[in-house]
C-alpha cells in the first residue's frame, strides 16, 4: 500500500459521489525552527501534510527533501511518533553507509595526484564514475575504463559523467551549450565577477574553463550540487556537497564557511546566484532556501545597503511564474527559452507548443538583460524589454503576454490574454481548452480553492484548522466510545461464556449421579 508521501503533487481524484476535487501533500514549516528534524541520507527531511478535499489529514509527517519516491529514499516518520534508541541507533548507521566513500579533503588529494601523473596513467572508471590512480586499476580490471584522461577532460567533468536521469529525485539536465555560453556571455556583460552556481554543474565549468583560458575574464564561479561525483574534480573553494532543498551542506561547517566567504567577498558586490533546480521539485522549500542564501549574503553588507537585493537568475519552466512571484515579488520572468542537451522535449527551435517551457526568473530589470536578435528575439519599446517574436503588445492588456512563445489572444470576457487553443466557456465563465471538464479540480488553494495562494497563506486557515480540530476531536470520542463498548461487549459474553460452562457442569454431574 503507498504511504502518504508517495507523490508530492496535487492530484485529481473522486469522491463516493463520483464528484471530481483535488487532494495532494504539501509541504508545512514547523513554527519552532529550533527543533530538529530528523536526518536521512539526503540530510534534513521535510514536514508534510496529505490535504484531500480542503481538509488535512489528522497527521503530519517527516520525509526526504529532495526524492519524492519511497523507492528512492524510503524515509518515513511520522510527526508524533517516538522510536526506540535502537531504531534511532541503526538508522543513524544506514545514514553513514549511504553518504560519499571520500570527503572533499580526500577527493582534492586524490584529484592533485592524478593530474601529477602522465597522461597514459590517468584513467576514469565509467562503471564506477570514479577517477582511477594506479594501484587502484587492478580492482577495476574487469570494468570499462577510459585511458588518457586529458586536463581538458578533467575541466569538463559533465562530458566524463553519465548524467541522473531519475525524475522524481535528482534529474540531471545539462544546458546545451548554446544556453550555456548565453548565460556566460550576459553575466560578463552586467559585470558580475563571481557566480554561485545552485545546480548548474555546466554552467560552473564553462565559466572556470573560460577563466583558465582567457586572462582578461576574471569571473569566480562556486557550484553547490547533489551529485557528490563533481568533488572527484575541483578544489574546495570551487564545489560544496549540498542538497538545496533543505539548504544542507554534506561537509558540515567548513562547506558553510566556502559559501559564505564566496557570497561576502568585496562586502557582498559583483555576486549573483544562478540556480537550475529540478522540475519535479516543490517551489516552497526551494524559496525558503534561496532566501536563506540571501540572508547569508546579506550579513556582509553595511547598513546602508540594506535595501539591495542579491541578484538572482531562477531557471524554471513558466507555469511556476505566479508561485515564484508569490515568494519573490520582484522577480519577472524572461522570454529567453533555455535548453539543454539530454531532454528530448526542451530544445530550443521547435515551434507551437513543442518549444522548451523553461525561462529565467530575476530580479534584475529586464531592460538590462538583451536576448539574441539572431534566435528571433525582439525589444518591445512599450515593455521596456526584450521578447520572442510571436509574442505580440497587447494594447488591452499593455502588455506582451504571450508566455509560450506563440501569440496570445485577447479574451475580452475574461479581460486578459490566453493561449490560442483556448475558448471561453459559458459554464466556467472563463478560457479553457474546448472539451474541458467544467467540474474539473481548481489548481489553488485547498481551504477556500481560490487560485492567488496556497493552503500555507490562506486567510482562512485559522478557520480550516478550528473546524479540523473540531472533526478530530469529535472522531477521538467516537473511537473512545466504540472502544469502551466492545471492552464491555466482551466482558458480558465472557461472562455469559462462564455460566453455561458451570450450567453444563451441574447437569453432567446430576446425569451421572
Amino acid at each position: 500500500m503507498a504511504s502518504p508521501r508517495d507523490g508530492l503533487e496535487a492530484v485529481e481524484t473522486k469522491d463516493s459521489a463520483g464528484r471530481r476535487g483535488s487532494s495532494g501533500v504539501e509541504v508545512v514549516f514547523p513554527s519552532d525552527p529550533d527543533v530538529p528534524a530528523p536526518l536521512c541520507p539526503h540530510g534534513p527531511t521535510l514536514l508534510f501534510v496529505k490535504v484531500s478535499q480542503g481538509k488535512e489529514e489528522t497527521r503530519r509527517f517527516y520525509a526526504c527533501s529532495a526524492c519524492r519516491d519511497r523507492k528512492d529514499c524510503n524515509f518515513f516518520q511520522w510527526e508524533d511518533e517516538k522510536l526506540s534508541e535502537a531504531r534511532l541507533a541503526a538508522r543513524e548507521a544506514y545514514n553513514r553507509r549511504c553518504q560519499p566513500p571520500l570527503s572533499q579533503r580526500q577527493c582534492v588529494e586524490r584529484y592533485l595526484k592524478l593530474i601529477e601523473l602522465p597522461l597514459t596513467q590517468r584513467k576514469f572508471c565509467q562503471r564506477c564514475q570514479q577517477l582511477l590512480l594506479p594501484d587502484e586499476w587492478e580492482r577495476h580490471h574487469e570494468h570499462q575504463v577510459m585511458g588518457d584522461i586529458s586536463i581538458t577532460q578533467l575541466r569538463r567533468p559533465s562530458q566524463l559523467l553519465y548524467p541522473l536521469e531519475n525524475k522524481k529525485a535528482n534529474a540531471q539536465y545539462l544546458f546545451a551549450d548554446r544556453s550555456c555560453q548565453f548565460l556566460v556571455d550576459l553575466l560578463s556583460t552586467l559585470g558580475f565577477r563571481r557566480v554561485l552556481c545552485v545546480g548548474t554543474p555546466r554552467l560552473h565549468e564553462l565559466i572556470m574553463l573560460t577563466a583558465s583560458g582567457d586572462k582578461k575574464s576574471n569571473i569566480k564561479s562556486l557550484l553547490l550540487d547533489i551529485d557528490f561525483r563533481y568533488s572527484q574534480f575541483y578544489m574546495e573553494d570551487s564545489f560544496c556537497h549540498y542538497n538545496m532543498f533543505n539548504h544542507h551542506f554534506f561537509d558540515g561547517k567548513a562547506a558553510l564557511e566556502v559559501c559564505r566567504t564566496f557570497l561576502q567577498e568585496d562586502e557582498g558586490e559583483g555576486v549573483i546566484m544562478v540556480a537550475d533546480p529540478p522540475f519535479g521539485g516543490l517551489v516552497e522549500p526551494l524559496a525558503v532556501t534561496f532566501k536563506k542564501l540571501i540572508a547569508m549574503w546579506k550579513e556582509g553588507q553595511s547598513q546602508d545597503d540594506s535595501h539591495k537585493e542579491l541578484p538572482i537568475f531562477w531557471i524554471f519552466p513558466y507555469f511556476f511564474e505566479s508561485r515564484i512571484c508569490q515568494f519573490f515579488p520582484s522577480f519577472c520572468m524572461l522570454d529567453y527559452q533555455v535548453d539543454y542537451d539530454n531532454h528530448a522535449l526542451y530544445k530550443h527551435g521547435k515551434t507551437g507548443r513543442k518549444q522548451s517551457p523553461v525561462r529565467i526568473f530575476t530580479n534584475i530589470p529586464p531592460k538590462k538583460i538583451i536576448l539574441p536578435t539572431e534566435e528571433g528575439y525582439r525589444f518591445c519599446p512599450l515593455c521596456q524589454r526584450y521578447v520572442s517574436l510571436e509574442n505580440q503588445h497587447c494594447e488591452h492588456c499593455n502588455s506582451c503576454t504571450s508566455k509560450d512563445g506563440r501569440k496570445w489572444n485577447h479574451c475580452f470576457l475574461c479581460k486578459k490574454c490566453v493561449k490560442p487553443s483556448w475558448i471561453h466557456c459559458s459554464i466556467c465563465s472563463h478560457c479553457a481548452l474546448p472539451g474541458h471538464s467544467c467540474e474539473g479540480s481548481k489548481d489553488g488553494c485547498f481551504i477556500c480553492g481560490e487560485l492567488g495562494h496556497k493552503r500555507s497563506t490562506c486567510p482562512n486557515i485559522s478557520t480550516s484548522k478550528r473546524a479540523n480540530k473540531a472533526v478530530r476531536k469529535q472522531k477521538q470520542r467516537k473511537s473512545n466510545k466504540m472502544k469502551m463498548e466492545t471492552t464491555k461487549g466482551q466482558s458480558m459474553n465472557h461472562t455469559s461464556v462462564t455460566r453455561k460452562k458451570k450450567r453444563r457442569k451441574r447437569v453432567h454431574q446430576y446425569l451421572c449421579s
